[in-house]
């Protein structure tokens, strides 16, 4: 608290609600957050929300590599000033939505796998863990700080299940490492805290070729999560349920079922169906 207190005021800064931002002033989770990441001297590391830098620091320390993505501008010329004895750190201030991370390896010539570390404001994380998941090179670990309940989300299992964590889980196994009460935070926010592990897979969790379209039937089932799916289906994809029902029957998902009742590998079964039908009326 002291330390980040006193950086505030040396850098004339204040946490900006608008941005979301709560600085981790907790030393253990710090740490924690490190030990979670499996650190090793090789590893590059992609952090997003650098804030003040603390966590930082300690990654440059056991990272090869650490690349820090921070949107706030005063921010960004705080870190570059106090991590100049650091010649492993790039700082890099933009919005990391805009950041495809392809490119972001390309330019900062780092061929070799990498590692996501990132305490998100919670209005992004779920855009975030998309924007990582979905791109071309993805990370082989993701370690995010989120809102408790988003994270109990993401890790639900088939009963409990929404578009977020079949989103998740579609590629890669997550668990939740620790719960972070509010107070380890400056300021402290309005709820708790989780930390994230995502441990990516090698191929996607179901044999699907077309995420695209899978997501598609995956949104329109989740269209209105409390009907029917044979309802729900039929007003995400705007059909009639005489249309739906024996694609639902061929898939051996009983009409009655609830899209949270699902799993991963269910929702594959339906795509399959849904697309020889699509190539059956070419």
């Amino acid at each position: 608290m002291a330390q980040t207190k006193r950086l505030l005021r040396q850098f004339d800064l204040k946490a900006r609600k608008g941005l979301g931002q709560n600085f981790l002033i907790d030393g253990e989770v710090l740490r924690l957050i490190a030990s979670a990441a499996e650190l090793t001297p090789a590893d590059v590391i992609v952090e997003v929300g650098p804030g003040l830098g603390v966590l930082t620091k300690e990654l440059a320390q056991q990272a090869d590599r650490v690349i820090a993505i921070e949107l706030d501008s005063k921010l960004a010329a705080l870190l570059r000033q106090t991590l100049a004895s650091f010649n492993n750190v790039t700082i890099i201030n933009d919005d990391v939505l805009r950041v495809e991370p392809g490119a972001l390896l390309k330019e900062q010539k780092v061929s070799s796998l990498y590692k996501v570390v990132a305490n998100l404001p919670y209005y992004i994380a779920s855009p975030v863990l998309r924007h990582f998941l979905e791109a071309s090179a993805k990370p082989e670990t993701m370690i995010v700080m989120m809102q408790k309940e988003v994270a109990e989300a993401i890790v639900a299992k088939a009963g409990d299940m929404s578009l977020l964590s079949v989103s998740v889980q579609f590629y890669g196994e997550p668990r939740i490492i620790s719960h972070v009460p509010a107070q380890c935070f400056y300021p402290a926010p309005k709820v708790d805290s989780a930390l994230l592990r995502i441990d990516l897979y090698s191929q996607l969790a179901v044999a699907v070729s077309d995420e695209g379209s899978f997501f598609d039937l995956v949104r329109a089932g989740f269209a209105a999560p409390r009907k029917q799916m044979v309802n729900s289906l039929a007003q995400g994809l705007g059909r009639a349920k005489t249309e739906i029902l024996p694609l639902l029957e061929r898939a051996d998902i009983v009409s009655q079922r609830r899209a949270e009742t699902l799993t991963l590998e269910e929702w594959a079964r339906l795509w399959r169906v849904f697309e020889e039908r699509k190539d059956a009326n070419r």
